[in-house]
C-alpha cells in the first residue's frame, strides 16, 4: 500500500464517516474513545458557523492521508494562523522575540481544536499495523505545508501520550502546562464522593452548595432532543455576558451552538440555573464516552458560590450519575483544587523552523517543564482528599 498526502481547506471536502472512522480509536487505552472535539460535526459547526475561516486568523488546512483508492488514513485538523489567539498554550513572548530579532512569526500552523484547551488525538489515526507509519506521514506533511505557506513553525496542542511520543520522535520540542480534572473513584452518589474528603473540606462544599441554591435557584439537565433554540438564546446570553468581560471578544457566534445542537446534541449537556421562571446562569458540556469535558458558562445575575455549582459540582454528579470516569473542567484555576479536581500535566509540541529561535525556545521549555513537574506535585498535596489526619 502507497500514501499519499493532501490538503483539505475545510471539512466540505472530508466525508464526515471517513473523518470519524478516523478520530475513533486513535487513542490508547487511557483515552476517551469518543473525543467529542476533532468529530467532524464539532469541527465542521466551527466552519460552517464562520468561527473559524481566514477572516478569523484561523484558515484551515487539514492534512490528510489517503491510500491509493482515495481512502482516508489518517488527519490532522490543521489550521494557518496569523496570531495566537484562542489557543491556551502562550507562545506570545516567542513571537515577541522573534519580531523584535528581525523574524516573522506569522503566519504558523497550529494542530488544535479551536478555543478548546482539550486533551485529545492530534494525529488522527486509528491503532493498527501501520498506524505509526500514517502518523510520519502526517508529520511530514505539516512541515512540507509550513514549507509552502512560509510558515514560521508548527505548533500541536493538548496531546494525548501517543501523539506527544509520534511529535517528539520527529525532533518537535515538548512544553507542559497543567489543568485539573476530577476523577471518579467509583462513587455511587455524590456523598459517596464527599465522604472521600477530610471533614473540613467536605463541610466547606457543603455550604457552598446550600449557599448557591439559597435564593430560590435550580438546576436542570439539559442534553439531546429536549435542548431548544430557547436553551441556546439564552445560554448564548450568558456566554457573550461573560465572554465580553473576560476577553474583550468571545470566539463563538450564535450559530455555531445551533449547528452543534443539530449535529450532536446527544453529546451536548447544559446545566441552566433558573430563579422566579427565568434561567440566569448556565455552562455547556460535552459527553465523551469515558469523560465530561466542561467548557464554557455564564450568567446575567451574580449570586454567590453559582459558578462553582454550575459548573463543578453539576458537573462531578452528572458524571457519578452516568458512570463517566473523569470530569475535565477548562484551563487554568487553582480554585478547583478546593473542590476535588486534581492536578493533571498536559502537553504539547513545537516545531520551530529558523533554528536561532529553536535553540532559545528549548532552553526556556527545559526550565519551565521542571517547573511546571514541581508546581503539579506541590498542588497535590493541596487537594481536599483524606491524607493521614483523623476524619
Amino acid at each position: 500500500m502507497t500514501f499519499q498526502v493532501k490538503i483539505a481547506q475545510g471539512l466540505k471536502a472530508v466525508p464526515a464517516a471517513e473523518w470519524d472512522a478516523c478520530a475513533l480509536g486513535a487513542g490508547t487505552g487511557d483515552d476517551d474513545p469518543f473525543n467529542p472535539f476533532v468529530s467532524h460535526a464539532f469541527l465542521s459547526a466551527l466552519e460552517d458557523s464562520g468561527c473559524v475561516g481566514a477572516k478569523t486568523g484561523w484558515a484551515p488546512l487539514h492534512v490528510l492521508v489517503e491510500d491509493e483508492a482515495e481512502q482516508l488514513l489518517g488527519a490532522a485538523p490543521c489550521y494557518l494562523k496569523s496570531h495566537s489567539m484562542g489557543e491556551y498554550v502562550f507562545d506570545h513572548s516567542w513571537a515577541d522575540a522573534y519580531t523584535r530579532a528581525g523574524g516573522r512569526y506569522y503566519p504558523k500552523l497550529q494542530v488544535a481544536v479551536p478555543f478548546t484547551p482539550v486533551t485529545g488525538p492530534r494525529l488522527l489515526v486509528p491503532n493498527g499495523d501501520r498506524a505509526e507509519e500514517i502518523r510520519s506521514y502526517l508529520v511530514a506533511g505539516l512541515r512540507s505545508l509550513r514549507d509552502q505557506t512560509g510558515a514560521s513553525s508548527i505548533h500541536a496542542t493538548f496531546l494525548q501520550q501517543n501523539d506527544l511520543e509520534a511529535f517528539t520522535a520527529e525532533k518537535f520540542l515538548r512544553r507542559d502546562d497543567q489543568q485539573f480534572h476530577w476523577f471518579n473513584e467509583g462513587y455511587g452518589s455524590f456523598d459517596d464522593f464527599l465522604a472521600a474528603l477530610a471533614s473540613r473540606k467536605r463541610k466547606a462544599i457543603r455550604r457552598e452548595r446550600r449557599d448557591a441554591l439559597g435564593a430560590g435557584i435550580t438546576i436542570e439537565w439539559v442534553t439531546g432532543k429536549d435542548i431548544t433554540e430557547a436553551h441556546w438564546d439564552a445560554f448564548f446570553a450568558f456566554y457573550m455576558d461573560t465572554g465580553s468581560r473576560k476577553w474583550g471578544r468571545p470566539y463563538l457566534n450564535r450559530l455555531f451552538f445551533s449547528l452543534i445542537g443539530e449535529r450532536m446534541a446527544d453529546r451536548v449537556l447544559l446545566v441552566m440555573a433558573k430563579r422566579d421562571g427565568r434561567y440566569i446562569a448556565g455552562a455547556i458540556n460535552l459527553i465523551g464516552d469515558k469523560r465530561l469535558y466542561g467548557r464554557n458558562w455564564g450568567c446575567i445575575e451574580d449570586h454567590p458560590f453559582l459558578h462553582f455549582e454550575v459548573c463543578y459540582y453539576q458537573a462531578i454528579a452528572f458524571a457519578i450519575a452516568h458512570g463517566l470516569d473523569r470530569v475535565e473542567a477548562g484551563a487554568q484555576g487553582e480554585h478547583k483544587l478546593a473542590r476535588g479536581y486534581r492536578p493533571v500535566l498536559t502537553s504539547s509540541a513545537h516545531d520551530i523552523a529558523d533554528s536561532s529561535l529553536r535553540r532559545a525556545v528549548q532552553a526556556y521549555l527545559d526550565q519551565e517543564r521542571r517547573y511546571v513537574s514541581e508546581a503539579a506535585e506541590e498542588l497535590e498535596e493541596s487537594t481536599p482528599f483524606k491524607h493521614r489526619e483523623e476524619d
